[in-house]
């Protein structure tokens, strides 16, 4: 983030940045494939850095107290990989807009918050910080959404926002419960 704001100006592009902390398929075409991995650790816009942290620190200190340190670690990892390489994907077979750059870390905590929601599904959310659900529905809502602006974006509309990340952030978090959470039976509800 500072990087992005604070040593680059309206005069130079920060090729260095935009070469190494933006994922498309583009640029994996092009061999950079640490950009799976570094997207995820790069905002540009405070409010984005912001509410990515907020969930974070919201959610993950449950889903780490839970899993232990270092089966989250190695989780937001594997989901901070897959949610770039589904935007990378989504952006360029879907969109057709192979150069589509995204960063942020919302899809890796997509997989948090549905992690989470499976662990603890009738745990209490608050839908915008206002609306209390049971956790299992506002995940399912969360996803509702990003496949409804997918689908939007699809047909030239939509916003600028990951969809495609987020719900692969989605995937992984579905396949990790069933995989290693439920089978090991990690928790208890």
């Amino acid at each position: 983030f500072i990087v992005w704001n604070f040593f680059s100006n309206n005069k130079t592009e920060p090729i260095f940045m935009i070469d190494n902390f933006l994922v498309s398929w583009t640029g994996l075409l092009e061999g950079r494939f640490w950009i799976l991995l570094t997207s995820a650790f790069s905002h540009i816009m405070f409010l984005h850095l912001l509410m990515n942290m907020f969930v974070l620190s919201s959610f993950g200190s449950i889903v780490e107290e839970t899993l232990g340190f270092l089966r989250f670690v190695i989780f937001y990892l594997i989901a901070s990989v897959v949610s770039s390489l589904s935007h990378a994907f989504v952006s360029a077979w879907i969109l057709n807009q192979a150069e589509l750059p995204a960063l942020g870390a919302s899809g890796a905590i997509s997989a948090i918050v549905l992690l989470f929601s499976l662990m603890f599904p009738k745990q209490k959310i608050l839908i915008f910080g206002l609306i209390p659900v049971p956790a299992i529905w506002g995940v399912f809502l969360m996803a509702g959404l990003d496949l409804w602006g997918l689908i939007a974006q699809a047909e030239g509309g939509g916003l600028p926002i990951g969809h495609g990340a987020h719900l692969g952030g989605t995937l992984t978090g579905i396949i990790y419960y069933l995989l290693l959470v439920r089978k090991n039976k990690l928790f208890s509800l």
